[in-house]
């Protein structure tokens, strides 16, 4: 739902040319200026003098942080990061500009050392608690804050959550008078039917003599003739019109707009890494693995020697997977068992004390080092380091047919750790573990990210460093 309050939020009434350009500039402004002030700040703290650094590294900030593109909307986890992924940036600015006047002038910083550190951790600080407060104040300090009023034509779930959205801040500016809807009160439930203001036949009425300036249309497709009438009657009013379609109330995986061919179309299930962001995923996955594979590989080569010297049979064992898109992959680990079940029409699960795994397949499953061969299909592209774990083929077809988006897992490339891994749901193939499993694969689909990436692969050597009771 937050998905679908994000399409809209942007989308703000039209407000007049007079208002929206200050209100913009208010915007663009504002975390430049909390910089420059909080550095000033730190200048006189120090008795710093003013320095060509300092107008530098003032100028440099100022330019990389305008426009301002964090709105005034509560904060939260997207704001802070990223306030805290520019100062990273303006932060590593000022080093490399330390080394290049070290390297070219043999000269060190004029600005003083301690103004730097303290704006620098300051600084961030001070736009955190600025951007906290303003969704607060500013409807009541800035006359050019851009009030719009909004109402909601239908009251079913969908509409509520929106309109709670909109209470929330998550829409900036927009303000929530109330619903139409033509069921009694009984039908509705007690809150929404306290935010009923009228029928639908008096929307236009309504909206012309409230100066409402944005209508929410939120009724199923069945009720079409009463959506097309309310159009009609909609044509004689300035207000902007949005549909709020009950797609949003399904489970979307990576749900967006787009457009083909000028035509508008809902993407319901899709992959989170087409274009940049299967770039970004892969190079990440490239670099991981690349920067590890000296340090890895002559451990791997010395484990693969190992295998073939205390049991008979190969050092690497290969099975069939689906990978993405549900084709055929085969995967590749070190072989700590006695047989070798390719797993493609039957599947015994591995247990505690499984007489088939054998002593040093023991140590490297509870350790996973049995799954470091799967760097070299990151390599070859098949797998990724953060992604769905591969099931063997047969207990793909089980469940596909029992839990219900199982096989949106494939949407994505399959990973040596997930999600799901880093919080504890492994091992075991019965139904309640398997279903655990795919929420936290499909709820990895909706919210990837690169940061969480990095979070799963960090969590994922925070656990082979401690230990993990759910392997063996």
């Amino acid at each position: 739902m937050r998905k679908a309050m994000r399409i809209y939020r942007d989308s703000l009434p039209p407000t007049s040319s007079s208002t929206r350009a200050p209100w913009w500039l208010l915007k663009a402004t504002l975390d430049p200026l909390v910089a420059v002030v909080v550095y000033l700040a730190a200048m006189q703290v120090w008795n710093g003098p003013v320095t060509q650094d300092d107008l530098f590294i003032l100028s440099f900030s100022f330019a990389l942080m305008f426009p301002g593109e964090i709105p005034f909307r509560r904060i939260s986890l997207p704001v802070v990061r990223g306030i805290v992924w520019r100062w990273l940036i303006v932060g590593a600015g000022v080093v490399l500009f330390w080394a290049a006047k070290m390297a070219l002038l043999k000269t060190g910083l004029q600005a003083e050392g301690n103004v730097i550190a303290s704006w620098l951790i300051a600084a961030p600080i001070a736009q955190l608690i600025v951007h906290s407060i303003t969704p607060r104040l500013a409807p009541l300090v800035f006359p050019l804050y851009p009030h719009a009023k909004v109402v909601v034509v239908g009251a079913n779930g969908v509409a509520r959550r929106f309109a709670q959205l909109i209470k929330e801040g998550e829409a900036e500016g927009q303000q929530f008078v109330g619903f139409f809807d033509d069921r009694e009160p009984g039908r509705l439930g007690p809150s929404a039917a306290a935010a009923v203001i009228g029928r639908l036949h008096e929307v236009s009425d309504y909206v012309k003599a409230n100066g409402i300036n944005s209508i929410y249309i939120c009724m199923p497709m069945a009720s079409q003739p009463r959506i097309v009438s309310l159009l009609e009657s909609l044509r004689d009013t300035t207000a902007s019109i949005y549909f709020l379609p009950d797609i949003f109330i399904a489970d979307l995986i990576q749900g967006r707009v787009t457009t083909m061919g000028g035509l508008p179309v809902v993407s319901v299930c899709e992959t989170p890494f087409d274009g940049a962001a299967g770039a970004v995923k892969r190079a990440f996955d490239l670099a991981l693995v690349l920067a590890s594979l000296p340090v890895l590989l002559p451990l791997m080569i010395a484990i693969g020697l190992l295998i073939r010297a205390t049991s008979p049979g190969p050092a690497i064992f290969k099975q069939r997977r689906y990978g993405l898109d549900g084709r055929e992959i085969v995967i590749w680990k070190f072989r700590t068992m006695s047989t070798l079940e390719d797993g493609q029409t039957t599947y015994t699960q591995v247990t505690r004390e499984d007489s088939r795994v054998t002593p040093l397949g023991r140590f490297l499953r509870r350790t996973s080092l049995d799954e470091l061969p799967q760097l070299l299909n990151v390599l070859a592209g098949s797998m990724s380091l953060v992604g769905p774990r591969p099931h063997a083929l047969a207990v793909n077809e089980q469940y596909r047919k029992l839990i219900p988006g199982y096989m949106v897992r494939h949407k994505v490339k399959p990973g040596i750790t997930g999600w799901a891994q880093v919080n504890g749901c492994r091992g075991g193939n019965d139904l309640d573990s398997m279903r655990r499993r795919t929420e936290y694969d499909l709820a990895y689909l909706r919210s990837w990210s690169a940061w969480l990436d990095l979070l799963i692969v960090l969590k994922t050597v925070k656990m082979l460093v401690l230990g993990d009771e759910e392997a063996y």
